[in-house]
């Protein structure tokens, strides 16, 4: 049996008088699955991408085109990974987050990880993935190190 996937799209405008293109500010579109839900939101060039429940072998694959897809429809460089949610990963988790690492340097991005609970951070060290890829405590750090957003 499929799962079947929802959309809801929810965009807000944030008052920048600088900004052209206010529809990109503060964009923010939720793909939710059975186990895995991915909130994704564009401030101003860094795709904030919000993780809750379980990331495994069977969310992976549509993470990873999902997260691929909005890259490009908000041609986006930088993107902040918050993990806070997340109660379950597996090794195809890491699978995905690395490839997007390397997709994301590839093209002159930087990708951070942040929030993240105690059982997926120990995950992440005893998988060496903190050792190429920054992680900062709270998603505001993250934003604000990748180009003074708050």
């Amino acid at each position: 049996m499929e799962k079947k996937k929802h959309f809801n799209i929810v965009t807000s405008f944030v008052e920048n008088k600088e900004c052209q293109d206010k529809s990109r500010i503060n964009q923010v579109q939720r793909r939710s699955d059975m186990s895995l839900q991915c909130y994704f939101e564009m401030k101003d060039n860094v795709l904030i991408i919000r993780l809750d429940g379980e990331l495994d072998h069977h969310e992976a694959s549509s993470l990873k085109e999902e997260w691929q897809q909005k890259m490009i429809q908000f041609h986006a460089n930088d993107v902040v990974l918050n993990v806070e949610n997340i109660t379950f990963m597996d090794s195809s988790g890491i699978g995905v987050i690395l490839g997007r690492y390397k997709e994301i340097t590839a093209a002159g991005g930087e990708l951070v990880i942040c929030s993240i609970n105690p059982a997926i951070e120990r995950l992440f060290q005893l998988s060496g993935l903190f050792k190429i890829i920054r992680y900062e405590e709270k998603e505001e750090h993250a934003l604000y190190s990748m180009g003074g957003v708050r």
